[in-house]
């Protein structure tokens, strides 16, 4: 019986073997020209992935889903070079092609001496255009191409079998859809929402107040004036730096209304800090937001489904609405009671002190450097916190509360589907379980939170979490919030009026 698979295996292997010599033969007979030089400087610029982390690089420079399709693109090659150098080459030693096949004007002046099974090439070209068209239809375009020249370059120059490169593609593609288990795609689609809504039509923004964060997102990226073409009626303001966002847009509102021109939309254009104050006396006054996304990451408005200028500005000239839930935290102390609103998620642990050593950090480093320098000082240093959850006690590191039900579920929530749950998500870490931080660490990595025991998720209409050891501030959609030791979140269906 083992003889007999052998035969058929060598068989097999014979097969394949003839078809490749015979497909390098063909190339070799394709007539001289300058895709000769092309292919061997394409093939020479892959050396290493160094041609895809720096196409990664390239798309990083634009915000949106081309940063993104470089990010997982860059993180689709680095599995696949794995896979592909340091697994596969060494179980599966194959020769190089003899140079004598192919012509001396195409051959490599350095030609690797590595097993020839599988193409490494070829397994990043595919893991990153593979990625990169997930994120974005632009970045795929764009990649697919030359991925597919750089793959056929290895064939071109004589250093692979084409069966080599037919396998490399595969482990490339595989990985690149590997990386959806611990990240998964996020659907362009905006979340779902049944709250009917009432908005007034506003095609020039006559008694509107707009309020521009020139401080959120990218200093190239200033939409103010876009949307003062699309509302050349609407009052625009900056944020005051002497007064609380919401004091001062609260006192413009009441000045209308003395003056009898009430106000009859607000608008916003920032970061998700800056759309949850303005928000919240939207909320208040039972007014419609209109959305302008302006910030680092959008949140809200990717979720709500508004991704620029000009979908804000057609909803406005249409009146077209839709009612969200918005999460209320009120935090009580021995200084008084603090009620505040928040769009997208809250926390209390290990997150408001990030936040408070990332905005020291940013005086010195860029925004990113120092979100990940604060996230390690505060996983190295956490305390954990004696709390009662709805009245029964937990020991824990920290609690998340999100306003709606997120996905996925595991590691890092990313979108809603829907924004008229009326429920909070609570997901908190366990710190009563000898390891609880290192196997939370290891469940994020092997994506097995759902079923690791120190990590604990609930979907809640109400949360109450009383501080049985000392105050903790609590931090809403990314700010640092008052001081407390009695915390209730709720979530309150169709608070808010949003145009889209």
């Amino acid at each position: 019986m083992l003889l007999s698979v052998k035969l058929h295996l060598r068989r097999r292997l014979g097969r394949v073997g003839s078809l490749d010599e015979s497909l390098m033969r063909r190339s070799a007979q394709l007539p001289e020209g300058p895709a000769d030089e092309v292919l061997r400087g394409l093939s020479r610029a892959a050396d290493h992935s160094l041609l895809w982390y720096g196409l990664a690089g390239l798309f990083a420079l634009r915000k949106g889903p081309l940063r993104q399709a470089g990010l997982r693109g860059a993180v689709a090659v680095t599995g696949a070079s794995f896979l592909a150098n340091v697994v596969a080459k060494p179980m599966f030693p194959r020769r190089r092609p003899a140079a004598v096949l192919l012509p001396t004007r195409r051959r490599l002046r350095k030609r690797p001496t590595s097993s020839s099974f599988p193409s490494g090439h070829s397994a990043s070209a595919a893991a990153f255009a593979t990625a990169a068209a997930m994120e974005s239809p632009l970045a795929g375009a764009v990649a697919a191409p030359l991925a597919a020249a750089v793959s056929y370059s290895r064939v071109h120059t004589g250093v692979h079998w084409p069966s080599d490169v037919a396998v490399g593609a595969l482990i490339g593609s595989a990985a690149a859809l590997g990386t959806r288990h611990w990240w998964p795609v996020r659907p362009t689609d905006p979340a779902h929402s049944e709250h009917p809504a009432d908005a007034p039509v506003m095609p020039d923004g006559e008694d509107m107040i707009a309020l521009v964060n020139r401080n959120s997102g990218d200093d190239d990226d200033d939409p103010t004036a876009l949307a003062r073409v699309a509302w050349p009626l609407a009052t625009f303001i900056e944020p005051d730096k002497d007064q609380d966002i919401t004091e001062q847009i609260q006192r413009l509102i009441d000045e209308r209304a003395a003056q009898r021109r009430p106000v009859r939309a607000l608008a916003v254009a920032g970061g998700d800090g800056t759309v949850a104050a303005v928000a919240s006396v939207a909320a208040d006054n039972k007014l419609p937001l209109v959305l302008i996304p302006a910030g680092t990451l959008n949140h809200f408005a990717r979720d709500v489904g508004v991704q620029s200028v000009r979908d804000a500005d057609d909803a406005t000239e249409a009146g077209t609405a839709v009612g969200v839930d918005l999460g209320e935290v009120t935090a009580f102390s021995d200084e008084g009671v603090n009620r505040r609103w928040f769009i997208n998620t809250a926390s209390i642990g290990g997150y408001p002190e990030m936040v408070r050593l990332r905005e020291v950090l940013e005086k010195r480093y860029p925004k990113w450097l120092s979100g990940m320098i604060a996230m390690v000082r505060t996983l190295r240093h956490a305390t954990p916190m004696r709390v009662l959850l709805n009245g029964q006690e937990h020991l824990i590191w920290m609690i998340f509360v999100g306003n709606g039900s997120y996905l996925p579920k595991g590691f890092a929530p990313s979108r809603r589907p829907a924004l008229d749950s009326g429920k909070l998500d609570v997901r908190y870490l366990r710190a009563d379980l000898p390891y609880s931080r290192a196997r939370f660490v290891l469940a994020s990595i092997t994506n097995t939170l759902a079923t690791s025991h120190v990590y604990r998720q609930y979907d809640l209409p109400e949360l109450e979490v009383r501080l049985l050891d000392g105050n903790r501030r609590v931090a809403t959609d990314g700010e640092v919030g008052p001081l407390g030791n009695h915390f209730v979140f709720q979530s309150h269906s169709d608070a808010l009026t949003i145009y889209r």
